[in-house]
């Protein structure tokens, strides 16, 4: 099943996609409205956002467990396994262009 899924990570879900034909299989919420960093691992999907790290069945999007990762914080989190890893640099630059967004645009309120 995991060969034939693509997988996505948005705005706080994972979505699972049937390769072939782009249709949703599944999708599930995990946490926040950011970043989602998404690995295959084998027969577990890993996605890590908000500080938290979750394993999903592929199959179903079902959560298997998750690691509140506690006294970690909240930022981006990079994903590596025996498989390969994770690379988060464009979710990085992504989210730094964000927050110097929102810092410009507090400053031009505030004059």
């Amino acid at each position: 099943m995991a060969a034939s899924t693509v997988f996505l990570g948005i705005q706080g879900y994972v979505v699972g996609l049937d390769r072939a034909t782009g249709q949703k299989l599944w999708e599930t919420r995990l946490k926040g409205s950011d970043f989602v960093n998404v690995m295959l691992d084998g027969d577990r999907v890993l996605a890590a956002t908000k500080g938290e790290i979750f394993c999903l069945d592929p199959a179903t999007g079902r959560v298997l467990w998750n690691n509140k990762l506690p006294g970690k914080g909240t930022g981006l989190v990079t994903i590596a396994t025996a498989s390969g890893a994770s690379n988060p640099m464009p979710a990085f630059r992504e989210k730094k262009k964000r927050d110097e967004t929102d810092a410009t645009a507090g400053v031009i309120a505030v004059t």
